[in-house]
């Protein structure tokens, strides 16, 4: 399945060219993939719950690829498991892409989150062989 064009939907990099905070949002098939770069913090995780809840028109799947994010607080915790019962209560299946050796993988497995946000090594493992 060929994927429809990123689309930004917030972008906070800096004159630099550094990532503060990125993301960017496609359609995979029935899936919703939103890409998060920089840091996801108590300013920003609202920004992550609009992007995740604004593609979901007719998705079956929500991926959330954090390979480029550098940092996740407690309110990106919180964000990612209110949005996973959320769609889980409407038969939306939830991923987060993590991949191991990162240090945020870290943050999944201490705080015991890897699987109920099903944490995967990447978005292809994350939609399945469908994908």
């Amino acid at each position: 399945m060929v994927p429809s064009r990123a689309q930004p939907v917030y972008d906070d990099s800096q004159p630099d060219g550094k990532v503060v905070f990125r993301l960017r949002s496609s359609r995979i098939g029935d899936a919703v993939v939103v890409e998060v770069a920089g840091e996801v913090d108590m300013a920003t995780a609202p920004e992550l719950a609009r992007a995740i809840d604004a593609g979901l028109d007719g998705a079956g799947r929500v991926v959330v690829d954090l390979s480029e994010a550098t940092f996740l607080d407690s309110s990106a915790l919180n964000t990612l498991v209110h949005c996973q019962r959320g769609l889980a209560e409407e038969g939306v299946a939830f991923s987060v892409v993590s991949p191991s050796g990162r240090v945020l993988r870290k943050v999944f497995e201490i705080t015991r989150l890897t699987e109920p946000l099903s944490v995967v090594e990447s978005v292809e493992e994350a939609l399945g062989p469908d994908g």
